[in-house]
């Protein structure tokens, strides 16, 4: 049972390191390996990488969604309301999908970053998450204080780099970073 008395498990996956969508990844193709129809919502990111190409080859268990704009510039008002109006329209998405019962696992990739930076309120998270169907698992990923939603987790891992080959100067590479 969850933290919440639900018959569903919440996770966090949060910190300053590397691998939190690599980890929420991880936990989404284990669903998928248990018959789970898994919704991938992503929050900031516009581009797709090597796990959306990945996900269209499992027959539609694992379901990759783009719902944001990309890099957020925090100090540019245009920006900062159009990664706003972009992260409303994937919560409410996130909200129906939770509602549903369609899913197994919903991961919502970098709510906790979209909180953080102000594209958010936790509350409105957390009433998507509360307002889940029995049995609906939920992931929530992101850089940022996930503080305000930390009391809804079964479980909480923080990520933390110990090396990372980008202090270096070393580029991102496909199928390892994207």
């Amino acid at each position: 049972m969850g933290a919440d008395g639900t018959d569903s498990r919440v996770l966090i996956l949060t910190g300053p390191g590397k691998g939190k969508t690599t980890s929420a990844l991880g936990t989404a193709l284990r669903a998928v390996g248990h018959g789970m129809r898994v919704l991938f919502l992503q929050f900031v990111k516009a581009e797709e990488c090597g796990e959306h190409r990945a996900a269209e080859r499992l027959g539609g268990l694992l379901q990759m969604r783009l719902a944001g704009t990309g890099f957020i510039d925090t100090s540019d008002p245009e920006c900062m309301a159009r990664a706003r109006e972009a992260a409303a329209r994937a919560l409410a998405e996130a909200a129906a999908a939770l509602a549903s019962g369609d899913y197994g696992l919903v991961v919502l990739d970098e709510v906790i970053f979209a909180v953080d930076a102000g594209l958010l309120v936790a509350d409105d998270v957390r009433a998507a998450v509360e307002g889940r169907a029995r049995g609906t698992h939920v992931v929530l990923t992101g850089r940022g204080d996930a503080g305000g939603l930390a009391d809804l987790a079964d479980t909480i891992t923080c990520m933390e780099d110990v090396k990372h080959a980008h202090a270096g100067g070393t580029a991102a590479t496909p199928g390892i970073e994207f």
